[in-house]
């Protein structure tokens, strides 16, 4: 198997069998991130992945998914992620999921059709860093989108009958300002169903442009105290209409909180209460 770069991965994709589709991030510009600031993006061949699939046939034959890597795979065309999905439907064949990572603008390059046809071949899942609803933090971060498009794109994913996991980063609107990015972010992802919420705290690491904006008393980051606030207002605005999983198993979190919202609400809400009740 061919592997260019450092391999990451959400935790819930231990298991599964890796296949490189892209090297590097196509957007590369967040200012949160140093996972791809020094590899150069490019995409990987068919006959390559075709080479590769061919090597997993010899443990993985049975494997029921597969995670595409890298930073946005789903910002290859949909003729190319159609051409890599046909080529694992015929060689794994019990494959039902391809899953990856994907951005907001790469769900905005496929028409309504096309991503219809890619959930056809078995593409499902896809892990979104939508991290905040707020539009002056997106702004900051430079992700590349606004809460709008995002809650634009996401219905579009659900009208595809594409699942999505959305991936939380509480803390990002920095120290004063994490009711107000709350309440924003539980009000984009009340807007469309996701199978799962993912928090992620904010970390600050150096190298990364946020970290240096810290240094210059640009950017203050929220204490743990207003970050525990932060996450219990997030919780208590969302009113979800369907039963979605809700995920805190990144290591960088510092309040463990999994079960289905709504069902386990008040749970969560008494467990920060009493985390809070600490400070």
């Amino acid at each position: 198997m061919k592997y260019d770069s450092n391999i990451y991965r959400p935790p819930s994709e231990a298991y599964t069998l890796l296949l490189q589709v892209t090297s590097g991030c196509s957007h590369n510009k967040c200012t949160y991130c140093n996972m791809y600031k020094d590899v150069q993006f490019k995409t990987e061949t068919l006959e390559q992945i075709e080479k590769d699939l061919i090597e997993a046939k010899s443990f993985y034959q049975y494997g029921e998914r597969i995670y595409l890597l890298n930073g946005d795979p789903f910002c290859l065309s949909a003729d190319k992620l159609k051409s890599i999905a046909k080529l694992i439907n015929k060689h794994l064949p019990n494959c039902k999921t391809i899953s990856m990572y994907s951005s907001i603008s790469s769900i905005k390059s496929k028409t309504m059709d096309e991503l219809k046809e890619l959930r056809s071949l078995g593409i499902n899942d896809l892990y979104i860093g939508i991290e905040t609803g707020n539009d002056e933090a997106l702004k900051n971060i430079k992700k590349g989108n606004t809460s709008e498009e995002a809650i634009e794109q996401l219905k579009r994913l659900n009208e595809a009958g594409i699942d999505f996991i959305s991936i939380i980063m509480y803390g990002v609107a920095g120290h004063g300002k994490g009711i107000e990015n709350a309440i924003d972010t539980a009000k984009l992802l009340n807007s469309a169903n996701s199978k799962v919420i993912a928090l992620m705290n904010l970390t600050l690491i150096p190298g990364t442009d946020l970290y240096e904006e810290s240094l210059r008393g640009e950017f203050l980051e929220s204490s743990e105290l207003e970050k525990l606030i932060e996450v219990k207002t997030l919780i208590e605005n969302l009113n979800l209409k369907t039963e979605t999983a809700f995920s805190s198993i990144h290591i960088s979190n510092i309040a463990p909180l999994n079960g289905t919202l709504p069902r386990d609400k008040q749970k969560f809400i008494d467990r920060l209460n009493a985390a809070i009740e600490q400070f």
